[in-house]
Protein backbone atom coordinates (compact mmCIF):
# COMPACT_ATOMS: atom_id res chain seq x y z
CA UNK A 1 0.00 0.00 0.00
CA UNK A 2 1.41 3.39 -0.94
CA UNK A 3 2.37 5.84 1.76
CA UNK A 4 0.49 9.15 2.60
CA UNK A 5 3.47 10.94 3.91
CA UNK A 6 3.98 13.46 2.13
CA UNK A 7 7.52 12.95 2.55
CA UNK A 8 7.17 9.38 1.36
CA UNK A 9 10.46 8.49 -0.65
CA UNK A 10 9.54 8.01 -4.54
CA UNK A 11 10.58 4.30 -4.55
CA UNK A 12 7.61 3.50 -2.02
CA UNK A 13 4.84 5.16 -4.48
CA UNK A 14 4.11 2.68 -6.80
CA UNK A 15 2.11 2.29 -9.85
CA UNK A 16 -0.79 -0.70 -9.20
CA UNK A 17 0.06 -3.67 -12.03
CA UNK A 18 -1.77 -6.59 -13.14
CA UNK A 19 -0.46 -9.62 -15.54
CA UNK A 20 -1.92 -7.91 -18.42
CA UNK A 21 -0.22 -3.97 -18.21
CA UNK A 22 3.50 -6.14 -17.18
CA UNK A 23 2.65 -8.27 -20.37
CA UNK A 24 1.99 -5.54 -22.69
CA UNK A 25 4.39 -3.49 -21.31
CA UNK A 26 7.24 -6.30 -21.98
CA UNK A 27 6.32 -6.07 -25.09
CA UNK A 28 7.69 -2.91 -25.67
CA UNK A 29 4.05 -1.31 -26.00
CA UNK A 30 3.28 2.11 -27.12
CA UNK A 31 2.79 4.32 -23.55
CA UNK A 32 0.13 6.98 -24.20
CA UNK A 33 -0.15 9.02 -21.11
CA UNK A 34 -3.35 11.53 -20.81
CA UNK A 35 -2.70 14.51 -19.25
CA UNK A 36 -5.14 17.40 -18.40
CA UNK A 37 -2.89 19.61 -16.25
CA UNK A 38 -4.84 18.33 -12.93
CA UNK A 39 -2.64 17.37 -10.44
CA UNK A 40 -3.61 13.63 -10.95
CA UNK A 41 -2.26 13.67 -14.62
CA UNK A 42 0.63 14.94 -13.49
CA UNK A 43 1.55 12.57 -10.60
CA UNK A 44 0.50 9.55 -12.86
CA UNK A 45 3.22 10.99 -15.60
CA UNK A 46 5.64 10.68 -13.44
CA UNK A 47 4.94 8.06 -11.57
CA UNK A 48 4.59 5.79 -14.91
CA UNK A 49 7.54 7.40 -16.36
CA UNK A 50 9.60 6.40 -13.15
CA UNK A 51 8.28 2.68 -13.54
CA UNK A 52 9.10 2.35 -17.35
CA UNK A 53 13.22 3.15 -16.56
CA UNK A 54 13.00 1.17 -14.16
CA UNK A 55 11.49 -1.93 -15.54
CA UNK A 56 14.05 -1.04 -18.93
CA UNK A 57 11.10 -0.68 -21.26
CA UNK A 58 11.80 0.77 -24.35
CA UNK A 59 8.60 1.18 -26.52
CA UNK A 60 7.71 4.68 -27.58
CA UNK A 61 6.23 6.69 -24.68
CA UNK A 62 4.55 10.20 -24.84
CA UNK A 63 2.26 12.86 -23.11
CA UNK A 64 -1.21 13.49 -24.97
CA UNK A 65 -3.28 16.51 -24.06
CA UNK A 66 -6.97 16.79 -25.20
CA UNK A 67 -7.83 20.36 -25.89
CA UNK A 68 -11.32 21.36 -24.72
CA UNK A 69 -11.00 24.54 -26.18
CA UNK A 70 -12.45 28.11 -24.52
CA UNK A 71 -13.66 26.04 -21.49
CA UNK A 72 -9.67 25.17 -21.00
CA UNK A 73 -8.29 26.66 -17.58
CA UNK A 74 -5.31 29.49 -19.34
CA UNK A 75 -2.75 27.56 -17.62
CA UNK A 76 -3.93 23.80 -18.52
CA UNK A 77 -1.48 23.48 -21.52
CA UNK A 78 1.05 25.42 -20.32
CA UNK A 79 1.08 22.93 -16.97
CA UNK A 80 1.37 20.06 -19.87
CA UNK A 81 4.48 21.59 -21.97
CA UNK A 82 6.57 21.84 -18.49
CA UNK A 83 5.63 18.45 -17.54
CA UNK A 84 6.30 16.85 -20.85
CA UNK A 85 9.66 19.27 -20.71
CA UNK A 86 10.79 17.83 -17.30
CA UNK A 87 10.40 14.16 -18.20
CA UNK A 88 11.81 14.89 -22.06
CA UNK A 89 8.69 13.51 -23.42
CA UNK A 90 6.61 14.53 -26.68
CA UNK A 91 3.37 16.19 -25.94
CA UNK A 92 0.82 15.42 -28.62
CA UNK A 93 -2.18 17.85 -28.34
CA UNK A 94 -5.75 16.36 -29.96
CA UNK A 95 -8.80 18.38 -30.62
CA UNK A 96 -12.26 17.48 -31.33
CA UNK A 97 -12.56 18.65 -34.75
CA UNK A 98 -16.15 19.63 -34.61
CA UNK A 99 -15.08 22.16 -31.56
CA UNK A 100 -14.69 22.63 -28.21
CA UNK A 101 -16.93 21.54 -25.73
CA UNK A 102 -18.54 24.84 -25.21
CA UNK A 103 -19.55 24.03 -29.05
CA UNK A 104 -20.71 20.71 -28.53
CA UNK A 105 -23.38 22.09 -25.73
CA UNK A 106 -24.40 24.58 -28.09
CA UNK A 107 -24.83 22.47 -31.47
CA UNK A 108 -26.27 19.28 -29.05
CA UNK A 109 -29.32 22.19 -27.37
CA UNK A 110 -30.16 23.30 -31.40
CA UNK A 111 -29.73 19.44 -32.40
CA UNK A 112 -32.50 18.50 -29.75
CA UNK A 113 -34.65 21.59 -30.75
CA UNK A 114 -34.90 20.03 -34.15
CA UNK A 115 -35.57 16.93 -32.60
CA UNK A 116 -38.40 17.97 -30.55
CA UNK A 117 -39.71 19.84 -33.57
CA UNK A 118 -39.93 16.85 -35.79
CA UNK A 119 -41.32 14.26 -33.02
CA UNK A 120 -38.20 12.57 -32.85
CA UNK A 121 -38.14 13.28 -29.04
CA UNK A 122 -41.49 12.98 -26.24
CA UNK A 123 -39.48 15.24 -24.06
CA UNK A 124 -37.06 17.86 -24.54
CA UNK A 125 -33.37 16.87 -23.63
CA UNK A 126 -31.27 19.64 -21.57
CA UNK A 127 -27.95 20.61 -23.94
CA UNK A 128 -25.00 20.04 -20.86
CA UNK A 129 -23.58 16.78 -20.11
CA UNK A 130 -24.31 14.89 -16.94
CA UNK A 131 -22.98 12.59 -14.40
CA UNK A 132 -24.30 9.75 -16.14
CA UNK A 133 -24.22 11.00 -19.90
CA UNK A 134 -20.29 12.17 -19.76
CA UNK A 135 -20.06 12.22 -23.42
CA UNK A 136 -17.97 15.69 -23.03
CA UNK A 137 -14.78 12.76 -21.59
CA UNK A 138 -15.80 10.05 -24.65
CA UNK A 139 -16.16 12.84 -27.24
CA UNK A 140 -13.51 15.27 -26.27
CA UNK A 141 -11.05 12.87 -24.66
CA UNK A 142 -11.12 9.67 -24.75
CA UNK A 143 -11.87 9.24 -28.98
CA UNK A 144 -9.64 11.93 -29.86
CA UNK A 145 -6.50 10.40 -28.03
CA UNK A 146 -6.94 6.97 -29.00
CA UNK A 147 -7.40 8.16 -32.61
CA UNK A 148 -4.10 10.23 -32.48
CA UNK A 149 -2.52 7.28 -30.64
CA UNK A 150 -3.55 4.70 -33.76
CA UNK A 151 -3.05 7.26 -36.57
CA UNK A 152 0.52 7.24 -35.19
CA UNK A 153 1.31 3.98 -34.23
CA UNK A 154 -0.20 1.21 -36.15
CA UNK A 155 1.11 -1.90 -35.30
CA UNK A 156 1.74 -3.27 -32.11
CA UNK A 157 0.26 -3.28 -28.51
CA UNK A 158 -0.98 0.35 -27.06
CA UNK A 159 -1.67 1.41 -23.59
CA UNK A 160 -3.16 4.14 -22.78
CA UNK A 161 -2.85 5.67 -19.40
CA UNK A 162 -4.87 7.83 -17.07
CA UNK A 163 -5.13 9.44 -13.66
CA UNK A 164 -8.15 8.18 -11.81
CA UNK A 165 -8.28 7.21 -7.97
CA UNK A 166 -10.42 4.87 -6.33
CA UNK A 167 -10.28 7.54 -3.76
CA UNK A 168 -12.51 10.10 -5.49
CA UNK A 169 -15.74 8.05 -6.00
CA UNK A 170 -17.50 4.86 -5.66
CA UNK A 171 -17.41 3.93 -8.93
CA UNK A 172 -13.73 4.63 -9.83
CA UNK A 173 -13.29 2.22 -6.59
CA UNK A 174 -14.82 -0.40 -8.36
CA UNK A 175 -12.55 -0.08 -11.53
CA UNK A 176 -9.68 -2.83 -12.28
CA UNK A 177 -6.12 -2.01 -12.54
CA UNK A 178 -6.47 -2.15 -16.35
CA UNK A 179 -9.02 -2.59 -18.88
CA UNK A 180 -9.71 -3.60 -22.41
CA UNK A 181 -10.20 -0.40 -24.62
CA UNK A 182 -11.69 -1.45 -27.65
CA UNK A 183 -11.35 2.06 -28.85
CA UNK A 184 -7.13 1.28 -29.05
CA UNK A 185 -7.05 -2.06 -30.40
CA UNK A 186 -6.39 -3.17 -34.23
CA UNK A 187 -5.79 -6.68 -35.77
CA UNK A 188 -1.88 -5.69 -35.33
CA UNK A 189 -2.32 -5.26 -31.33
CA UNK A 190 -4.27 -5.41 -28.00
CA UNK A 191 -4.96 -1.86 -27.02
CA UNK A 192 -5.58 -1.30 -23.13
CA UNK A 193 -6.33 1.22 -20.31
CA UNK A 194 -4.17 1.23 -17.26
CA UNK A 195 -5.32 3.34 -14.39
CA UNK A 196 -1.94 3.63 -12.96
CA UNK A 197 -2.31 5.31 -9.82
CA UNK A 198 -5.76 4.04 -8.95
CA UNK A 199 -4.79 3.54 -5.14
CA UNK A 200 -3.13 6.53 -4.65
CA UNK A 201 -4.67 9.27 -1.75
CA UNK A 202 -4.40 12.49 -2.91
CA UNK A 203 -1.43 12.84 -0.38
CA UNK A 204 0.37 10.54 -2.75
CA UNK A 205 -0.32 12.73 -5.56
CA UNK A 206 0.57 15.81 -4.18
CA UNK A 207 4.24 14.38 -2.86
CA UNK A 208 5.14 13.12 -6.38
CA UNK A 209 4.92 16.44 -7.73
CA UNK A 210 6.34 17.97 -5.32
CA UNK A 211 8.92 15.58 -4.91
CA UNK A 212 9.29 16.45 -8.89
CA UNK A 213 10.13 20.08 -8.11
CA UNK A 214 6.96 20.89 -10.47
CA UNK A 215 4.32 23.84 -10.19
CA UNK A 216 0.78 22.93 -9.47
CA UNK A 217 -1.53 24.11 -12.01
CA UNK A 218 -2.60 28.13 -11.30
CA UNK A 219 -6.35 27.13 -10.72
CA UNK A 220 -5.04 25.28 -7.18
CA UNK A 221 -2.51 27.26 -6.46
CA UNK A 222 -4.49 30.83 -7.38
CA UNK A 223 -7.50 30.40 -7.44
CA UNK A 224 -8.21 27.82 -4.82
CA UNK A 225 -9.82 25.23 -7.07
CA UNK A 226 -9.81 21.28 -5.98
CA UNK A 227 -9.97 20.16 -9.63
CA UNK A 228 -8.77 21.40 -12.91
CA UNK A 229 -11.19 20.10 -15.79
CA UNK A 230 -13.42 22.00 -17.94
CA UNK A 231 -13.44 25.55 -16.20
CA UNK A 232 -17.13 25.15 -15.10
CA UNK A 233 -17.65 21.30 -15.39
CA UNK A 234 -20.64 19.57 -14.68
CA UNK A 235 -18.86 17.78 -11.39
CA UNK A 236 -17.84 20.99 -10.24
CA UNK A 237 -18.70 22.18 -6.72
CA UNK A 238 -20.49 25.57 -5.95
CA UNK A 239 -16.61 25.95 -4.55
CA UNK A 240 -15.03 25.38 -7.36
CA UNK A 241 -17.68 26.97 -10.05
CA UNK A 242 -16.90 30.25 -7.41
CA UNK A 243 -12.93 29.56 -8.20
CA UNK A 244 -13.66 29.72 -11.52
CA UNK A 245 -15.93 32.67 -11.89
CA UNK A 246 -13.46 34.66 -10.36
CA UNK A 247 -10.45 33.88 -12.41
CA UNK A 248 -10.95 36.68 -14.64
CA UNK A 249 -9.94 34.43 -17.74
CA UNK A 250 -13.72 33.08 -17.61
CA UNK A 251 -15.69 35.77 -18.19
CA UNK A 252 -16.89 35.40 -21.80
CA UNK A 253 -16.99 31.65 -21.35
CA UNK A 254 -19.13 32.57 -18.00
CA UNK A 255 -21.67 34.76 -19.88
CA UNK A 256 -21.77 32.59 -23.13
CA UNK A 257 -22.92 29.31 -20.78
CA UNK A 258 -25.56 31.01 -18.85
CA UNK A 259 -26.95 32.42 -22.21
CA UNK A 260 -27.17 29.03 -22.76
CA UNK A 261 -28.98 28.14 -19.86
CA UNK A 262 -31.47 30.99 -20.38
CA UNK A 263 -32.30 30.36 -23.96
CA UNK A 264 -32.83 26.37 -23.14
CA UNK A 265 -34.49 26.71 -19.85
CA UNK A 266 -32.04 24.16 -18.32
CA UNK A 267 -29.55 24.66 -15.10
CA UNK A 268 -26.17 23.68 -16.04
CA UNK A 269 -26.66 21.66 -12.80
CA UNK A 270 -29.68 19.67 -12.50
CA UNK A 271 -30.80 22.36 -10.01
CA UNK A 272 -27.73 24.68 -10.14
CA UNK A 273 -28.25 27.50 -12.06
CA UNK A 274 -24.86 28.97 -13.38
CA UNK A 275 -26.28 32.02 -13.49
CA UNK A 276 -26.41 32.05 -9.42
CA UNK A 277 -22.97 31.58 -9.36
CA UNK A 278 -21.59 34.73 -9.90
CA UNK A 279 -24.77 37.61 -11.29
CA UNK A 280 -22.13 40.70 -11.25
CA UNK A 281 -20.55 39.07 -14.47
CA UNK A 282 -23.53 39.29 -16.49
CA UNK A 283 -25.15 41.27 -18.96
CA UNK A 284 -27.68 43.59 -17.51
CA UNK A 285 -29.99 42.40 -20.20
CA UNK A 286 -29.24 38.53 -18.93
CA UNK A 287 -29.68 39.55 -15.23
CA UNK A 288 -33.05 40.56 -16.15
CA UNK A 289 -34.22 37.21 -17.81
CA UNK A 290 -32.55 35.00 -15.08
CA UNK A 291 -35.94 34.77 -13.28
CA UNK A 292 -37.99 34.55 -16.48
CA UNK A 293 -36.35 31.61 -17.56
CA UNK A 294 -36.06 30.03 -13.79
CA UNK A 295 -40.19 30.35 -14.43
CA UNK A 296 -40.20 29.19 -17.65
CA UNK A 297 -38.11 25.55 -16.52
CA UNK A 298 -40.47 25.36 -13.80
CA UNK A 299 -43.63 25.55 -16.32
CA UNK A 300 -41.55 23.01 -19.09
CA UNK A 301 -41.30 20.48 -16.25
CA UNK A 302 -45.04 20.99 -14.69
CA UNK A 303 -46.09 20.28 -18.81
CA UNK A 304 -43.76 17.42 -19.48
CA UNK A 305 -45.03 15.43 -15.81
CA UNK A 306 -48.09 15.53 -17.61
CA UNK A 307 -47.04 13.01 -20.76
CA UNK A 308 -47.79 9.50 -19.80
CA UNK A 309 -44.20 7.86 -18.07
CA UNK A 310 -44.94 4.28 -20.05
CA UNK A 311 -44.83 6.61 -23.45
CA UNK A 312 -41.57 6.26 -25.00
CA UNK A 313 -39.44 6.38 -27.79
CA UNK A 314 -36.82 4.36 -29.46
CA UNK A 315 -33.22 5.43 -31.54
CA UNK A 316 -35.54 5.91 -34.38
CA UNK A 317 -38.28 7.79 -32.94
CA UNK A 318 -40.76 4.87 -32.53
CA UNK A 319 -42.88 4.32 -30.07
CA UNK A 320 -42.37 1.55 -27.65
CA UNK A 321 -46.23 0.51 -27.18
CA UNK A 322 -49.05 1.87 -29.62
CA UNK A 323 -50.05 5.31 -29.34
CA UNK A 324 -53.40 5.91 -28.61
CA UNK A 325 -56.12 9.01 -29.06
CA UNK A 326 -56.16 9.80 -25.25
CA UNK A 327 -52.05 9.75 -25.56
CA UNK A 328 -52.34 11.94 -28.81
CA UNK A 329 -54.59 14.81 -27.02
CA UNK A 330 -52.10 14.73 -24.10
CA UNK A 331 -49.20 14.80 -26.02
CA UNK A 332 -50.57 17.76 -27.71
CA UNK A 333 -51.26 19.68 -25.52
CA UNK A 334 -47.45 19.14 -23.64
CA UNK A 335 -46.23 20.23 -26.70
CA UNK A 336 -48.31 23.32 -27.59
CA UNK A 337 -47.08 24.26 -23.98
CA UNK A 338 -43.47 23.42 -24.08
CA UNK A 339 -43.03 25.29 -27.37
CA UNK A 340 -44.60 28.52 -26.52
CA UNK A 341 -42.63 28.26 -23.19
CA UNK A 342 -39.11 27.16 -24.62
CA UNK A 343 -39.76 29.65 -27.99
CA UNK A 344 -39.73 26.49 -30.51
CA UNK A 345 -41.66 27.03 -33.61
CA UNK A 346 -44.67 24.67 -32.92
CA UNK A 347 -45.38 21.38 -34.63
CA UNK A 348 -47.47 18.36 -33.97
CA UNK A 349 -49.44 19.98 -31.37
CA UNK A 350 -52.77 18.60 -32.46
CA UNK A 351 -53.81 14.82 -31.73
CA UNK A 352 -54.08 14.17 -35.28
CA UNK A 353 -50.96 14.96 -37.18
CA UNK A 354 -49.29 12.99 -34.01
CA UNK A 355 -51.67 10.04 -34.68
CA UNK A 356 -50.92 10.08 -38.66
CA UNK A 357 -46.99 10.86 -37.75
CA UNK A 358 -46.60 7.48 -35.62
CA UNK A 359 -48.65 5.25 -37.61
CA UNK A 360 -46.45 6.13 -40.62
CA UNK A 361 -43.57 4.98 -38.16
CA UNK A 362 -45.16 2.08 -37.74
CA UNK A 363 -45.90 1.38 -41.35
CA UNK A 364 -41.85 2.01 -42.34
CA UNK A 365 -41.42 -0.37 -39.67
Amino acid sequence: MPLTNHDSPASLRRVALDPDVERLLSQQAVVGIGVSGGKDSQAVALAVTRHLDAIGHTGPRVLVHADLGMVEWNDSLPTCERLASHLGLELIVVRREAGGMLERWESRWEANVRRYASLERIRLVLPWSTPKMRFCTSELKTVPIASALKKRWKKGPLVAVDGIRAQESRARAKKPVSEHQKRLTRASGEGREWHAILDWKIEDVFAEIAGAGLQLHEAYRVHGSTRVSCAFCIMSSGHDLAAAAAAGEHADLYRRMVELELRSTFAFQGARWLADVAPDLLTAEQRRRVPDAKERARQRKDAESRLPKDLLLDENGRPARPVTADDAAVLAGVRADVCRIVGIEPSFCDAGSILAHFSKLTCKK
